[in-house]
């Protein structure tokens, strides 16, 4: 009897402890999203004012960050489920380019149509997705490793379907990826004086549903709870009944299987394909998240957060290009300022996540 309750103590010891140390990552998350959407509001306001006219001040300016994004949002959304759990994807870059080849080389050649077409994207992602989260989950292989490989991988099979850049030739998917929503009562002024409504592709109406469905599974259910638990202690996950493997192969499945998404969308906005095709998309997703407040050690992350991480990466190299330097560094030094800001502020908030626990 005495050993049941020392046992139910200790068990529930470790509920307390994680409900704890939940609440403290809900609180950290808050507090990234918030210096993210501020950071955001910052830049914006600042290029309308002192850019306004270099377009800035115009309401398409606003929408074609989305318009120009819809991929990198839905992939970045994927590493970030991989990266909350403690884990990282650098083949979604690789990914991306082979579904956008294989899918224009099957809809020249093969008469894919658009639906087809999006089921062998997702079929490829998945695949991806499978194979790595297997690799990492149950052999226990180094994540970075095993991506380096599916990113050279998806390049080189890129090599093998077609060596020089393709388009697609489809006249349906072409027309369908050619329309665009336009939004009522929402536009700007020409030179002429006339009302042109702002318009905003399907692709975007797509990622924004894919960030709320993925900001419901990671705060609402039992498999996003899993992720967090996993990325901030994955030993005391184990001891409150996680299958950690299962967890993390989840993750990468996932996330596989938003690269197909994203790769879909990436092709429905470029149409094109090559092997240097989406080339640093990964390193752009992973810098969009960490900006979006994920924690490279795992167990904090919000997918709105990684949302304003891109569109905050996006403004600020517009910024940078409408400043009106040619130079191509330019654009890289800004986003390396942004990560190394965001890195260091990961870093006093780990520094007293473990100063607390002392």
């Amino acid at each position: 009897m005495l050993f049941s309750n020392k046992t139910q103590d200790a068990n529930n010891l470790t509920v307390i402890q994680k409900k704890l140390s939940r609440k403290d990552s809900m609180t950290d998350t808050a507090f990234l999203l918030t210096i993210t959407i501020s950071l955001f509001i910052a830049i914006y306001a600042l290029s309308i004012i002192f850019l306004g006219d270099k377009g800035f001040n115009k309401v398409q300016m606003f929408f074609n960050l989305f318009n120009e994004n819809a991929a990198l949002i839905v992939i970045a959304c994927g590493l970030s489920v991989v990266m909350i759990t403690g884990s990282i994807d650098i083949s979604v870059g690789g990914s991306t380019a082979l579904i956008c080849t294989a899918c224009i080389v099957c809809l020249n050649n093969y008469n894919f149509n658009f639906y087809t077409a999006l089921l062998l994207a997702l079929a490829i992602g998945l695949t991806f997705g499978a194979v790595q989260g297997f690799l990492i989950a149950y052999l226990d292989m180094q994540p970075f490793i095993v991506t380096l490989a599916g990113m050279f991988l998806g390049r080189g099979l890129v090599a093998l379907i077609e060596v020089n850049q393709i388009q697609v030739k489809n006249a349906d998917f072409e027309k369908l990826s050619g329309s665009r929503l336009q939004i009522p009562f929402i536009g700007d002024y020409n030179r002429k004086g006339d009302f042109i409504q702002s318009k905003l592709e399907y692709g975007v109406i797509v990622a924004l549903i894919i960030v709320c469905i993925m900001y419901w599974i990671l705060r609402k259910t039992n498999l996003g709870r899993s992720f967090y638990a996993v990325g901030g202690n994955s030993q005391s996950a184990l001891m409150l009944g996680i299958n950690v493997r299962r967890t993390r192969f989840n993750a990468h499945l996932l996330c596989g299987l938003l690269a197909g998404i994203g790769g879909f969308l990436y092709l429905f906005h470029t149409r094109s394909g090559s092997v240097q095709q989406a080339t640093g998309l990964e390193m752009d997703a992973i810098a969009a998240s960490i900006i979006g407040g994920t924690l490279l050690t795992g167990g904090v992350g919000n997918i709105f957060g990684t949302l304003f991480g891109v569109l905050t990466s996006g403004i600020a190299l517009l910024v940078v290009t409408a400043i009106g330097s040619q130079d191509p560094w330019w654009p890289q030094i800004t986003r390396a300022a942004m990560l190394c800001f965001f890195i260091v502020l990961q870093s006093i908030i780990c520094s007293r996540k473990k100063t607390n626990k002392l």
